[in-house]
């Protein structure tokens, strides 16, 4: 209890403990929400949990900064020297994870430096922005865009089957690669194919599958990829 008085007496009294423990409260709350925010948004297969705590964990490291800084210039100069040997080695490989880093920073050092206003307004800004963004679906690129590829016997009449039934179900569609099998016996075709409507899959696996000696038909469509 001693040496905790003299801590006391050392940092200002008893009122600075209580803002520097409401700061870094305030950071924890509104990273928090960026963090759920990030979780409940969270498009993708390469979900890390890590990173949502990282991001918690981020406002508070930054609140706790700014707080050791304070108003004063030679700190500021020492702690930013002692972050520059830091290397960070992880790759953000979505843009948008990268904003929700900065977001949760923000949070941090609004909280900090005691604009209570600008960090509690601008992170609920933010989660508005962000979950509107993931309700409306903006930016949302529908092209349904796809690859196909199958093989067909070498003669006209599989020819012209296969540009019947790609007419019939596809807006656009580019020959990507034509290639001999089976010692010229058979074509080996690659399209790439723009579907008409979205659900459109299966009636073009269906119609290339109908194709009389048609076989090992496949389609990739890409537009999954395209969104994570």
């Amino acid at each position: 209890m001693e040496i905790f008085g003299q801590l006391v007496s050392l940092s200002g009294g008893a009122s600075s403990w209580q803002a520097t423990l409401v700061s870094l409260l305030s950071a924890y709350i509104l990273a928090q929400t960026v963090a759920a925010t990030y979780f409940v948004t969270y498009r993708g297969l390469s979900y890390s949990r890590n990173m949502v705590q990282a991001l918690v964990v981020a406002g508070v490291v930054s609140a706790m900064l700014m707080l050791a800084i304070g108003n004063s210039l030679a700190r500021g100069i020492g702690i930013v020297g002692t972050l520059a040997l830091i290397r960070f080695r992880t790759n953000l490989r979505d843009p948008l994870d990268m904003v929700f880093v900065f977001a949760a920073f923000g949070s941090g050092i609004a909280s900090g430096t005691g604009s209570y206003a600008a960090g509690y307004l601008g992170t609920m800004l933010f989660v508005v922005v962000i979950v509107g963004l993931k309700v409306t679906g903006f930016g949302t690129y529908q092209e349904f865009d796809g690859v196909v590829r199958l093989v067909l016997p070498a003669s006209a009449e599989a020819e012209q089957a296969l540009q019947k039934a790609l007419r019939a179900v596809c807006r656009r569609y580019v020959l990507i690669t034509l290639r001999e099998v089976t010692q010229g016996q058979e074509l080996e075709y690659a399209y790439h194919v723009t579907l008409k409507d979205d659900g459109d899959e299966p009636r073009l696996v269906t119609s290339l599958s109908e194709i009389e000696g048609a076989r090992t038909v496949t389609l990739a469509m890409q537009e999954a990829t395209v969104e994570l």
